[in-house]
């Protein structure tokens, strides 16, 4: 754990830690950061995360990749993601969140580079790995950099808005395989344009809180007085592991699944995630959901959604109106189970909520390192539908991990 925390105030309204005067460019700011802010995670998320999977079957033909190197690959993603979710959180309270928002800027574009002008499986296998951590750094930076900037009850919808940038991401890369599915090395070559310009937006936009001096322990948990973090966060860590470790499938093998064993035509496919992706905007909802439900009632339906969507992709691969359902359902379920993972580490660590977001982000993610190789190899014994089976039943089991009835919560 870092040994500093990030003195925010996400729903401040004391004023506590708003700059000195009114801010008449305040709205402004906010409008910008958040626009920019959604176009970063589009980005690193949607584009060069889960861009891999979405564009796996051009690559695995172009490539020769069989379904163990090709989910290895992935698992190299998410595992590097995880390291610069643990290397931002130190940047953050030693450093600012400015440095790990730059982080992820460098990160995605020289990944998505290297990807581009990949020449073998071993150049494409370093540029998805390091491109895959760009996410891990700008999930926390851009966390700190809402919570500063805006103010009051607007906190949480922002966050969840930039956290729907995913599936704007998502959908922009379907288009873009739909238009020319073998044209995909221009597609990573302007993510890693988009990504330096887009991180100076968020960097102009933002109101960069400064780390404070060293606090007493028993301030660190952001309650007034001691408490263990390891017990606080370990039911939202081991809730977003299980959930991680199921939803890999989708994101890996989703479309491979639907294209491979479906029969469906790629063009259909890649129309199919269009439509993925425009569905996980709806998971912006998310904040003002847990502002309304609770996290307990905002965590279990969220969850539920998600594991029924890859059961129904493991049983109607080939049925396009079943697997367009599905494929929409997964999308703003998913992209709203990682909202309510954002509320849920604010909750507990309200005055450092981006450290204590990375940490739930890790293991979401560690989660997914493991599903994308246990599900390669599992496909390879029984086939993708068994194993698709298999990580549905999973991620449900996430739903009997539930919140605490925290005041947000009750």
């Amino acid at each position: 754990m870092v040994k500093r925390s990030l003195q925010q105030a996400p729903c401040d309204t004391a004023g506590a830690s708003t700059p000195r005067g009114a801010d008449p460019e305040r709205p402004r700011r906010v409008r910008s950061l958040v626009a920019s802010g959604t176009g970063l995670v589009a980005l690193t998320y949607g584009v060069v995360r889960f861009g891999y999977g979405l564009q796996l079957p051009q690559l695995s033909a172009e490539f020769s990749l069989p379904p163990g190197l090709a989910g290895a690959i992935a698992s190299g993603s998410f595992a590097a993601y995880c390291v610069a979710a643990l290397v931002a959180q130190r940047l953050i309270a030693a450093r600012g969140a400015r440095t790990a928002l730059w982080l992820a800027a460098a990160l995605a574009a020289a990944g998505a580079l290297l990807v581009s002008l990949s020449w073998s499986a071993a150049a494409l296998a370093v540029g998805v790995l390091v491109a895959g951590g760009a996410a891990g750094a700008a999930s926390p930076s851009l966390v700190v950099a809402v919570a500063s900037t805006a103010r009051g009850p607007l906190v949480d919808r922002a966050q969840s808005v930039v956290n729907a940038g995913t599936g704007i991401g998502v959908a922009v890369t379907g288009a873009a395989v739909l238009a020319a599915p073998q044209v995909w090395r221009p597609v990573w070559f302007a993510a890693a344009v988009a990504a330096v310009l887009t991180a100076a937006v968020v960097d102009r936009s933002a109101t960069w809180p400064v780390p404070p001096p060293e606090r007493d322990s028993g301030r660190r948990s952001g309650l007034g007085t001691p408490r263990s973090p390891r017990r606080t966060m370990a039911r939202p860590v081991l809730a977003a592991a299980v959930a991680g470790l199921g939803s890999a499938a989708v994101w890996t093998f989703g479309r491979d699944l639907v294209t491979t064993t479906g029969g469906l035509p790629e063009r259909t496919t890649a129309a199919l995630w269009v439509l993925l992706g425009a569905a996980a905007v709806l998971g912006a909802a998310s904040g003002d959901a847990v502002r309304l439900l609770g996290l307990r009632r905002s965590w279990v339906p969220t969850v539920t959604l998600t594991a029924a969507a890859t059961a129904v992709l493991a049983v109607a691969p080939g049925q396009v109106v079943l697997a367009a359902v599905a494929g929409a359902v997964f999308g703003g379920a998913y992209t709203a189970l990682s909202g309510v993972l954002i509320a849920w580490a604010g909750d507990l660590r309200p005055d450092a909520a981006g450290p204590a977001t990375a940490t739930l982000f890790v293991a979401l993610t560690a989660g997914q390192a493991v599903g994308a190789s246990a599900t390669g190899a599992l496909a390879a014994q029984v086939g993708l539908p068994a194993a698709f089976v298999v990580c549905a039943v999973v991620v449900l089991g996430a739903t009997l991990v539930l919140p605490g009835r925290t005041p947000r919560a009750a």
